[in-house]
């Protein structure tokens, strides 16, 4: 199939399927005259890469680990391939640093909100009615 019903089954765009190739996430085949010629398992590799994408993985990790993930009854299942469980932990670990410090700052600026006296006519926590 061509780069546009790809485009159109996975419900992405021709140029994120071009940038996929261009992370070595899709590997399709070139015509003589140059158009890219997809598989029919590159749509399912395509929901694959939007889940991990979802996940938080960067395509580099994506690249490495694509093969490593297969359906299970509509649900993305990774398998035990070298490296995964590591990469998927190391993804957690970093959402979860990323929270923590997330909740660091709005606990400041919950602060900061708090010291603010009110102005009449507006409350602190949205500053209006």
């Amino acid at each position: 199939m061509r780069i546009g019903a790809l485009a159109r089954e996975t419900g992405v765009s021709e140029r994120l399927l071009r940038y996929y190739e261009e992370q070595g996430l899709l590997q399709p085949t070139r015509l003589a005259n140059g158009y890219r010629e997809y598989a029919r398992s590159d749509v399912t590799a395509v929901s694959h890469i939007r889940s991990l994408l979802a996940a938080g993985l960067p395509t580099t990790v994506i690249a490495q680990v694509l093969h490593c993930v297969h359906d299970d009854g509509g649900r993305l299942t990774p398998s035990a391939c070298p490296g995964m469980v590591q990469h998927l932990e190391r993804q957690r670990a970093r959402i979860a640093d990323a929270i923590a410090h997330m909740t660091a700052e709005q606990r400041v600026l919950d602060g900061l909100l708090a010291a603010i006296p009110s102005r009449p006519g507006e409350t602190k926590e949205t500053g209006r009615d």
